[in-house]
């Protein structure tokens, strides 16, 4: 299983996806919990948003620091991660 941070201009008009989960932290900031690889939630992501709206993905293997996110996102960060 892999985490997924993604990053949108606009929100997707859907959260269906080769994922286990989705999770919005913050405005425009999803993470992703998915057996896929980079590519496929990428591009399932990318179908979900209206137009050429602008697209980041990268996989996260290590728990980052973060402050300001959605209540739960630590918690949920450090069970799908390692620490650094």
């Amino acid at each position: 299983m892999t985490v997924y941070l993604a990053w949108t201009a606009v929100p997707p008009e859907d959260l269906e996806g080769p994922w286990h989960e989705a999770r919005e932290v913050a405005d425009g900031l999803l993470l992703l919990e998915s057996t896929e690889s980079l590519s496929a939630v990428y591009h399932a992501l990318k179908w979900a948003l209206p137009g050429e709206a602008a697209l980041i993905v990268v996989p996260v293997p290590q728990t980052p620091k973060s402050r300001g996110m959605a209540p739960g996102t630590t918690t949920w960060l450090r069970e799908r991660t390692t620490p650094p």
